[in-house]
């Protein structure tokens, strides 16, 4: 039963983080949406940046499952990505990355949530990266880092006009881009 309540209290706050934002949302408000108490939670957690370390890390591996998948099914080349991004940016739920969005909310650049945020875009740029290479293109390191910050820019100009043109218009500048590196 303990690891349904942990998994009670990610879900809840994974949530309420991803919609409202990690610092508007108190352990009191993920207490009572979890139905989870407050020494089960300390139990869990030593503290809610703890909370919000272990949220990164589940979200990390689900979205990155999730874009692997997608990019899968629509063929496994690189501008897959963004027609993956293009399904997220219709979903009615979508609030941008929550990855940068923690980064945007840390000050503390040496922080955990911070650094496992970081490190997930690190992780997406290695998995474009093995996109690249295994397409065959050269500098696939290099590649990926643009192909990233063009998914980057992507998400949050889908975030601020609420529809899905920005992936199709990042995939058209990634698609000058690798003509351009060939």
């Amino acid at each position: 039963m303990a690891t349904h309540a942990r998994e009670r209290l990610l879900d809840a706050a994974e949530d309420l983080f991803y919609a409202e934002g990690i610092r508007a949302v108190g352990v009191e408000r993920i207490l009572a949406v979890s139905g989870v108490g407050r020494a089960s939670f300390y139990r869990h957690f030593a503290s809610k940046d703890d909370l919000v370390v272990a949220v990164l890390q589940r979200r990390d591996q689900a979205w990155r499952a999730w874009l692997a998948e997608r990019v899968d099914a629509f063929g496994g080349k690189p501008l897959d990505v963004f027609r993956a991004l293009a399904e997220r940016f219709a979903d009615a739920d979508f609030r941008g990355c929550a990855f940068i969005n923690t980064m945007a909310e840390t000050a503390d650049t040496g922080s955990a949530a911070y650094r496992v945020a970081a490190e997930h875009k690190e992780r997406v740029t290695a998995y474009v990266a093995g996109l690249l290479a295994r397409s065959g293109h050269e500098d696939a390191e290099a590649l990926a880092r643009r192909f990233v910050l063009l998914m980057d820019g992507a998400i949050v100009t889908a975030l601020r006009e609420r529809t899905s043109a920005p992936a199709a218009e990042a995939c058209a500048v990634a698609t000058a881009m690798l003509r351009n590196a060939t």
